[in-house]
């Protein structure tokens, strides 16, 4: 039985041209002009017709292969595969070919037994990918379960990472990589040629065994980005319940003023500069932690604690998840003047300044304080947008690695800094007026300073040449025991023995 739907994200039928052929069929003659290539074109089969092997079948032939595919239906199914591909019974279709790939789920090996003869001494690729239950429950992989029903055959795992869209679309950047395994190395050295000339990129993953791994990489759901994620979900509800106790539960309690319409945009407005700004410290703060703890130890090959070592690779998805709460905040910056409260509250401050015989109301400081405020947040959030954009793989691939780190590192930086003014600009002076301590509760722009100041001053102290220069001469290797001492010969002789880094 074949399978109709292997893969989770399956495709449609591609319109428009797909990529050119990745295999050409002509050779360059003596005299420079094109001749039709005398060898053959290879031949490869496909058992089953789901999304999948349909998906596999149309970049087959785009790439230059001839492509022959086995089904229990060929009259029903054969038009929903490419024209150039030939469609059979799954006898004939094991045949010819050297190398087939078997897009069937797990539970329909079994059906293939009776082909063990014409399968004989072929490659099968397995390309299925089991459910999570499934994966908790067979202590086998798919792949190694394949190889034991058939062992006389070289089975290799590959493409059970690849999506069928993208077999249709052709591999884009992030998305090229194909991780390969199997026990045979000419059947393996065979697939990983017939991937390159796919145009994805494949990687060795080794023996048959390391099956299991990679059908389990489909299975997890972000995980490089749970812990970020549950981290910045914890400094929102601190925040919000924070900004809910001081800006709407103190008017209702003391001055009886109800003003729990502010939850839905207000309230999150004002909570979400504070976790974008204290994510973007965070960002940075692991790198001073680490810088300390060289300087402490006087050497750069003592590893990091743990907590350290994990804080350091989730950087990336600590300030995208930073750039967007405040992208966020930009917009709903934006509504804000557009809810019915803003208009009353203008209504209601013009009728007081009739009232109160005012027909000018200019506050120079205040005016100067929010186009600065407005200004500070405009760059700091442009240069949050650069940093999101360069850690797009294809962004980083076209940098050297001087350029991403001066993109990240120091004008990440520079974007700390801008937020830290920002933040000062709206504070401005309410962090020294009494009524501003609401249930005795500091103002919320005093809370998130902590961090950034930390880093920010450290970053200073960094700077001082006594700092530096140490940590400079660590990080190229000087140790702090005298183990590495970086010294000159003291002869001419023994200068010209010794080797030059």
């Amino acid at each position: 039985m074949e399978d109709h739907s292997l893969h989770p994200q399956s495709a449609t039928k591609a319109s428009g041209k797909m990529d050119k052929p990745l295999i050409s069929r002509h050779l360059m003659d003596s005299d420079g002009s094109l001749a039709e290539a005398p060898i053959e074109v290879p031949k490869v089969g496909i058992l089953g017709s789901g999304d999948f092997a349909r998906s596999l079948a149309t970049r087959l032939v785009d790439s230059g292969f001839s492509v022959v595919v086995g089904s229990r239906n060929p009259k029903r199914t054969a038009g929903l595969f490419p024209s150039a591909a030939r469609v059979t019974f799954q006898k004939e279709a094991v045949g010819s070919p050297e190398v087939i790939f078997v897009a069937m789920f797990r539970e329909h090996y079994s059906t293939l037994c009776g082909l063990s003869d014409q399968l004989t001494g072929k490659i099968l690729v397995d390309v299925s990918n089991p459910t999570e239950q499934e994966h908790l429950r067979n202590h086998e992989s798919n792949a190694e379960y394949l190889a034991s029903l058939f062992p006389t055959c070289a089975v290799v795992k590959a493409f059970n990472v690849i999506s069928a869209w993208t077999l249709q679309a052709g591999p884009r950047d992030g998305n090229r990589q194909v991780p390969i395994c199997g026990d045979q190395l000419e059947a393996k050295r065979t697939v990983l040629e017939m991937v390159r000339a796919m145009g994805f990129a494949p990687v060795d993953m080794g023996s048959l065994a390391s099956a299991r791994e990679l059908e389990a990489m489909p299975l997890r759901l972000l995980p490089g980005w749970k812990v970020p994620a549950f981290l910045a979900l914890g400094l929102f509800v601190f925040f919000y319940i924070y900004n809910f106790v001081r800006d709407v539960l103190q008017p209702y309690v003391q001055q009886g003023k109800n003003r729990f319409y502010k939850l839905p945009v207000s309230v999150v407005n004002m909570t979400l500069p504070c976790v974008a700004y204290v994510l973007l410290s965070l960002v940075y703060l692991p790198g001073v932690l680490a810088a300390a703890l060289q300087l402490r130890r006087g050497t750069k090959y003592r590893r990091f604690p743990d907590w350290l070592d994990h804080w350091l690779q989730h950087r990336k998805q600590i300030g995208l998840l930073s750039f967007f709460c405040a992208a966020l905040h930009a917009l709903y910056s934006f509504c804000l003047p557009l809810r019915r409260s803003h208009r009353y509250d203008l209504v209601n401050l013009a009728v007081e300044q009739v009232l109160a015989n005012k027909s000018h109301l200019w506050k120079e400081e205040e005016v100067w304080r929010m186009e600065i405020y407005l200004s500070l947040g405009v760059l700091a959030l442009g240069t949050l947008s650069l940093l999101a954009v360069t850690s797009l793989p294809s962004v980083a691939n076209s940098l050297n690695w001087r350029e991403f780190s001066f993109v990240q590192s120091t004008l990440g930086f520079v974007g700390l800094v801008l937020s830290t003014l920002h933040t000062l600009t709206y504070g401005w002076t309410r962090a020294f007026e009494e009524s501003r301590y609401k249930f005795y509760l500091p103002p919320t722009f005093t809370l998130t300073l902590l961090v950034p100041c930390v880093v920010i001053l450290a970053k200073g102290l960094f700077l001082l040449p006594c700092f530096s220069r140490r940590l400079t001469k660590i990080r190229r290797g000087w140790e702090k025991d005298g183990a590495i001492n970086f010294t000159r010969p003291v002869d001419h002789a023994l200068a010209q023995k010794t080797s030059h880094v």
